[in-house]
Parts: structure tokens; sequence; C-alpha cells
């Protein structure tokens, strides 16, 4: 203890913080990490002496229990009155609403987060997986003034949290349709620091080991519902390493309820069975109090402490992998320092009733309201001494690293085109061991969940190796960048945490449908960012659909469907593109935006097998600038029918339909659509800005050309829905696709059983002209697209 500081004056601080405040209080274990956690930052020269360590986490007290407060405020009133004064019958919401419970347990967790980075002068990152608990983050936020400048105007000053409890679930909408308050139900770019809007419980889990760089620090809190819904954490200890993460400190809230029952992790017995399988996977699990934010102070600091140790051990080849991860689990009960703690309505609205009306749901509010409230200026006091980020030159909270990811542009490989017969996939392949190569300063990440060799990426395979432990064979490494596991969820997650680095995602078509809340989830929160004038910086990342529904027909109809492309079409096409790149110098012309396009996530379906060339350097360039491009056109007579390609498949069928129709002296025009959301009626300014202009689509598609088939990739029904101004006279048009007909078949027999092939463009080419089919088929080939004779005749010879 320095010689300035009186063992009085420790002991008067200590002694302070020992007697808690309101419904805070300190268990003898607690006391006794305390102490030892004063001595360790006091030695560290961290802190100038013990009582101000107390003092500080006396302060943490009160700003919790502010917090509650505030919490319960948001929850159920219209305003606040700081004076602690009781409120009027209309000072309560007509309809209140929050997620209460869970959003009180995260006060103290996120309290403590705040309270361990000042006692450290360390700016730590934190993201939650229980995103409905953003009451807890929003209240504290606004206590410490950690705002991000909408939340700031709005809610600082006199009035502000009266604002701030009023607009909570007040529905209000700006005239545009767009929620009026800066304030969600759930984390969102209003969030200061929030990275993860967690929606989707169990997504944090698999993300946060892949989110911080070596010299950064992530506090993760996560939830026990999670750990039934999703056992994402355990492939953490798997992928975790020294050299390429930064340190992670899971904190599981142990609640023990969902929404109306209670979790495994409730019951004694399921904690204990939960504890032992952490260990079972590499974790090392400890239990705190989770109701007492010193106790978080505690576990945060020797979980990083650890970590930290064994990391320096790693490094130094003194430690093997996987290194045992500590964990940490905050015991409490759902809802603690408020009325119906542990109950199943703590939830929502732990009142009998709504004090609006009801006398005695009134009375309780005022009654354990009260237990929370901290007077303004001792608040004040409190909140003072645990900011100090000017004195100790650190960013604020909102300001953490992960909030701030913005890795330096790529540099871009120059690859040579090609005019052979290749897989378009082999471009990927090419490019991305290029990219990696030439950009060493920036992680890479590859998301397997399968077969990367027969998905023809043997480059990437052979240069990044998949992540092991243990590895058996010269494609696995332990330091290996690939992540690879037989779940689309978690090697998505690897990619999309992965905000620093350069990340690639393969699988199977019909798979990647297991990828879609993850990706969703992450769309939404890029375009809700860059609606708010803060757009996202991270690199783009694409995510390949290959060995796609129309090459997939020997692993029978489980392995074909075009759900994803169509979902994430469905999405705003500026921060989710959807590529068909149908050859080898498509794919590669296509790849510098994909990866060079910050804050957004593209589908590319491509092809594994062989394709021929059908696109020049030239061309391939100005499908990647344009979206779509004419590939070929014959206005020998008359009005010429308008066909559109979309798919690679599809191309070459509407090549070989575009020969009978010359064959003939059948005047047409045949456009490929590479990426069909620029030709869509945009929904908005944003979207608007990707799409193409009016002048371009009349330049492609000229409205002079009513009669118009289209073969795509997608569910017809699809295709034509989102790029209805391509069919503005639907009684002359037909669109040709996947109809959900599948089994054990060849390319070319999964075209003709979905109505695809070239015959049957062919077929409905003369339905749109008004004119016999037999004028390009023959009767016997007729007679097999109708249905009535030898497939063969059809699909004999295509490629």
């Amino acid at each position: 203890m320095p010689s300035h500081i009186s063992p009085s004056t420790a002991c008067s601080e200590y002694e302070l913080w020992r007697k808690g405040y309101g419904v805070i209080q300190h268990t003898e274990t607690t006391c006794e990490r305390v102490q030892h956690l004063a001595a360790h930052l006091v030695a560290k020269g961290l802190q100038p002496d013990s009582a101000t360590v107390y003092r500080k986490l006396a302060d943490l007290d009160r700003l919790t229990s502010a917090g509650m407060w505030l919490v319960v405020h948001m929850t159920y009133a219209n305003r606040v009155d700081t004076s602690g004064a009781p409120l009027a019958p209309t000072d309560f919401k007509s309809t209140p609403e929050g997620h209460t419970g869970g959003a009180l347990n995260m006060v103290p967790a996120y309290a403590a987060y705040m309270a361990r980075n000042n006692l450290t002068g360390q700016t730590r990152s934190w993201l939650m997986g229980q995103g409905h608990c953003v009451a807890a983050i929003d209240a504290l936020n606004v206590l410490t003034g950690n705002l991000l400048p909408e939340q700031h105007k709005r809610y600082t000053g006199t009035d502000g949290l009266s604002r701030m409890v009023a607009d909570f679930y007040s529905y209000q909408q700006k005239p545009d349709g767009s929620v009026a308050a800066p304030l969600g139900s759930h984390v969102n770019p209003y969030t200061a620091g929030g990275i993860i809007e967690g929606g989707y419980l169990g997504f944090a889990e698999l993300q946060y080991a892949h989110m911080p760089l070596p010299g950064e620090s992530l506090v993760a809190f996560l939830s026990d519902g999670a750990a039934e819904e999703q056992r994402g954490s355990d492939w953490i200890p798997r992928w975790w390493r020294a050299a390429d993460c930064g340190l992670v400190t899971p904190v599981m809230i142990a609640n023990g309820r969902r929404i109306e029952q209670r979790t495994e992790l409730g019951t004694r017995e399921g904690l204990e069975r939960f504890e032992a399988r952490l260990e079972a996977l590499g974790f090392e699990p400890f239990r705190f109090d989770g109701r007492d934010p010193a106790a978080f102070v505690c576990a945060l600091a020797e979980m990083e402490n650890t970590l930290q140790q064994r990391s320096e051990e790693a490094l130094a080849g003194a430690l093997g992998y996987p290194v045992r991860m500590p964990y940490g689990i905050a015991e409490t009960v759902k809802g603690f320092g408020f009325y119906g703690a542990g109950l199943n309505p703590a939830h929502n609205l732990p009142l009998p009733g709504n004090p609006r009306m009801d006398i005695r749901a009134r009375e309780l509010f005022q009654t354990h309201a009260h237990r929370l409230w901290v007077a303004p200026e001792e608040l004040a006091q409190s909140v003072q001494r645990l900011k100090e980020h000017t004195e100790q030159s650190r960013p604020l909270e909102r300001d953490h690293p992960l909030a701030r990811r913005n890795p330096p542009d790529l540099v871009i490989p120059a690859i040579p085109d090609r005019a052979d017969s290749v897989s378009p996939m082999q471009a990927v392949d090419d490019f991305f061991c290029a990219l990696v190569a030439q950009n060493p300063n920036h992680r890479a990440r590859v998301g397997n969940p399968d077969e990367l060799a027969s998905n023809r990426l043997t480059g990437v395979l052979e240069n990044l190796k998949h992540r092991v432990n243990d590895p058996e064979n010269d494609s696995e490494s332990v330091h290996g960048n690939i992540i690879t596991a037989l779940n689309e969820e978690a090697v998505v997650s690897a990619c999309l945490a992965n905000k620093a680095g350069i990340n690639l995602v393969a699988s199977y078509e019909a798979f990647c449908v297991k990828m879609l809340g993850a990706i969703r989830q992450e769309l939404i929160f890029a375009r809700h960012q860059k609606a708010l004038g803060r757009p996202a910086r991270w690199l783009g990342l694409p995510v390949i659909a290959t060995s796609h529904t129309w090459e997939n027909g020997k692993n029978e109809q489980s392995h074909q469907d075009t759900t994803f492309c169509e979902s994430l079409l469905g999405e705003m096409n500026d921060v989710s593109r959807v590529l068909f790149p149908a050859d080898y110098n498509s794919a590669l012309a296509v790849l510098p935006s994909v990866f060079a396009k910050r804050g957004s996530i593209s589908c590319m379906v491509i092809p594994k097998r062989n394709r021929p060339c059908v696109f020049d350097t030239q061309e391939a360039e100005a499908l990647a600038r344009n979206g779509a491009l004419v590939v070929d056109e014959d206005t020998s007579g008359g009005e010429p029918i308008l066909l559109i390609a979309n798919g690679a498949y599809q191309l070459s069928e509407s090549i070989r339909a575009c020969e009978r129709l010359r064959e003939t002296g059948t005047s047409f025009r045949l456009v490929y659509i590479q990426e069909p959301g620029r030709f869509r009626a945009p929904r908005d300014i944003l979207e608007a800005e990707n799409c193409v202009s009016e002048f371009e689509r009349e330049r492609l598609f000229p409205s002079r050309l009513h009669r118009r088939v289209a073969l795509t990739h997608m569910r017809p029904e699809v295709f034509r829905g989102h790029l209805h101004p391509l069919f503005p006279a639907p009684a002359h048009s037909k669109v040709l696709g996947y109809t959900n007909r599948g089994g054990t078949l060849n390319e070319p027999g999964m075209l003709f059983a979905n109505g695809c092939s070239w015959g049957h463009a062919l077929a409905a080419c003369a339905s749109v002209l008004d004119k016999p089919p037999g004028e390009w088929l023959s009767s016997a080939e007729l007679a097999a697209v109708e249905g009535r004779g030898d497939p063969a005749l059809i699909t004999r010879g295509l490629r």
C-alpha cells in the first residue's frame, strides 16, 4: 500500500463497498476475490492504491443499481423522476413492453465490463448474444454518456431520461415509415458499441473466438437459453489460436429461465452436466455470483489473465492446442433486483398488472424501484470516477476496436483469362489464393462445411489448410486458415466474425440454406448502419453456392434446392448481391468487386463442373460492371424474340435454342443476366443506387421487344417476381426454371425434368410468338417436350 494512503482509509473504503448498496450484496467469496483483485491492480501499477479500487467498486454498485432502476422504468413508465418521488398513474405506459428480466440480469454484467476497462485503462470490445436485453446496454450508456450522436442528442440534458423511457417500445414512425426513436428492442446501430443484433440466439457463441485480433480483448455475454438452442461455443477451443486470435472471455448469464419455463441450466443437476460438458470440450468453467457486479469484475479479470498467460505459453511452444479456455458462468435468477425475480413473468412483464390501472402493481413498482434508486448527485460522482477516458487516453466503450473495424484496402491480383473448358470454381481458387498471398496482413478465413477438393478449391486447400489440433496429413495444420466442420452455421459464422480480414465461404448450394439465419442477421445490421450514414467498413464476403442444383442430380433431391439465392435476392441489393457467373472469365472478372465492396455479402452461384468459356475478358468485365450482357443477336427478319438466360446451364440451353432460331430465320436477342438484383424495381433510395438506369435497361431489354422467354437457375416465379420490370407483357412472356423436380439425374436430365431444356425453351418461344412449335422442333422432339416421347432426343449431346 502506498505510504500516502493510511490503512484506515483503505479499510473505510473497503467497508463502504463491503456493505453493498440496495439489492446488491457481496458474498464472502466475492470479498476474497475483490481483495486479491485490488492487490493485483496496485502491483501492476494500474491503480494507485487499494482504497481507489474499493471506492470504484462502490461506485460500480451505485451505477448498477441506477441502471436497473432505469431498465424497469423503460418497461413500465413514460417518464422518470430522478428525485425518487412516486410516479402518478398517468406516468405509466398504457401498454408496457420489454424483455425486463434478461435486461436486469445484463446490467451488472455490462456495468462490470465498463468498470473493468476503467480499472485497467484499456477499452475492451464486447458483444451480447441475447440482443433482446438491449435495455441494459442503452440504460448504462445513457447514464455514463457513452452514446452515439442520435441518442446523445435526444437523451441527454433536461428530461433526456424521460424521453428515453417514453421512446422505448413507443412504435412511433417517421413519414417514410421507419422507426422514429433511436432506440430498439434489440441491439442495433443506435446502440453505442453494438456489433451484433443478437436476435437469433446462438450465433454470438459461434462467432466470438474469430472476432478479436492478437492484442485485442473481447468480452462475450452469452445466454443459457442459447446453450440449449445451439451448442455454438462447443467449437471455440477447436478454433482459437494465440497467433491470430485475441483474448476472449465468454460469460454465460445463467438465470435459469427462458420465456415460459426454466432452462436445463435452471436446475442444479443441469448446471453440473453443462459444466462437465464444457470441461470435456476443452473449457475451464467456473461459477460466480451473477447478482454482484464486483463478482463480474473479478471473473473477467481472472479469465483474461489466465488466457493471457496461456497465450504466451502457446506462442512460446510450451503449451499445445487446444488451450483450455476459461468460461464464466454467472449464477443468478431471471429479473434479479425487481419484483417477480425467478418467475416466468420476469422474462417480459414481472408485475402482476399494469401500474397505470392496477393500484397493487403500481405500489409494487414504487416499492421495488425505490430500492434501486440512486440520488443524482451521488450517481454523478460515481459515474465520473468510473469514466476517466481522457485521463487514461483510451476510447469510449462505443468506440471499442470491433465497433470500428476498417481494414486497409486490398491489393487486387491480376489473373489471366482462359479460353478452354474449365470449372468456373477454378477462377475462385486462383483468385483467392493470389489475394491472400498479396495481402498477408489481412487475416484469412475460409468457411468449409464439407469438401474443398470436390468443389475445385484445391489451391485454397493446399495453401491455407484445415485448422485442426492434431494434423494427420499435408492438408491439415494447427494454424490452418480453413474452418471445417459439418455445421454450416459454425463455418459461415467464422467468416462473418472475421471483419478484420479476408473471407471465403463455399458449400453445396442446397446446404447453404442452413446459413441463412446468420447471414440475414448480418445483412440487416449492415443495412441499418448504412441507412444511418455509418456504413460498415468490413471487406466484402462471398458465399459460394456450388455443386449446385442443376449439377447435383446424382445425390437426390435433398441436394437440389435453389432457396439460398432466392432468399438473398429478397434482401436489399445494395448489401446482398446475388451473382451467377457462367464461366471462368466472368467469375474472375466479378471477384474484385465482391471483395472490395465493403459491408456486403455476395451469394455467388457457380458451377463446379467444366464449362465452356463463353465470355472473353472484355465481355466478362462488362458483365461485372453492368450485371447483364447481350450474348447473341440476329435481327434479319421480323420482331426479334427476347431470350433471357440466368445461370450457366441455362445459358448453354439458350445458346442451343438460338442456334435453331437462326437456322429457321427467326430473329432473336439473347441477354445473359449475371446479377439479377440490378434489374429489379428498387425498393428505396439506397437500393436504387445499385440498380441499373432506365437507359441501361432499355439498351439491354428494348421495350419494342414484347415477346420474351427466360431460363433461370431459380424457381421461375421468384425470378419473374423480382424482375417484373423485364416482363411488361405477362401474356407474351414465359419463365422456365427449377420447378421442384429432381431425383437421381444428370445435368441434362435435371434440365429436362424441370422443363428448362433448349427444347422447352423453343416450345415457350412458339407459345409467346403464337406460332406452332413445329417450326423449330421435329415431331419426335416436340413429343418429347410435351411428355409423349423419348427425353433422350432432347438430352442427347447436352453439356
